[in-house]
């Protein structure tokens, strides 16, 4: 698990907002809520979450839509659609749109808590992967320099 994952909950719903509020600090993550999408992209740029949790259907925008606005904020977020409108053309067009994963209501707790669970373990394999490939690309640029370095210093 991430230590001290952050977590979005992006719900018109107060009351959906609040439970799932209490049950995840109740489980170690720290918490913000948005009742809307304007409200989760202002929060987004203001602040790094690892993973968010939105619903469907928001009073201001689709969440699908929500899913490409948050991509250009902070990209290695983890995004998680919950609905209680199962449909395949929805859960197709947030796969699409960057969803990561896709929940139903009314909520098995146990579930959404192993589907975030899983996916702050991907979103901490990114992050590990991420820095290995900058590490790598570091190591290699200094070889290169070095090796140039040698060839001007040559007589």
């Amino acid at each position: 698990m991430v230590k001290n994952a952050r977590i979005l909950v992006v719900d018109d719903d107060e009351n959906i907002r609040k439970v799932l509020t209490t049950i995840l600090e109740e489980e170690g993550y720290t918490v913000d809520e948005a009742e809307n999408a304007k409200k989760a992209i202002e929060k987004t740029r203001r602040k790094v979450y690892n993973l968010a949790l939105i619903d469907i259907r928001l009073p201001d925008m689709e969440g699908t839509e929500l899913l490409t606005k948050m991509k250009d904020t902070v990209p290695k977020m983890r995004k998680i659609i919950i609905t209680g409108y199962p449909t395949l053309q929805n859960a197709i067009e947030a796969v699409n749109r960057g969803a990561d994963a896709y929940i139903l209501k009314p909520f098995d707790m146990e579930k959404v808590l192993a589907t975030i669970k899983d996916q702050l373990g991907r979103y901490e394999e990114e992050k590990h992967y991420s820095q290995d490939k900058v590490a790598e690309f570091i190591e290699t640029r200094v070889k290169e320099l070095e090796a140039e370095k040698a060839v001007q210093n040559r007589p």
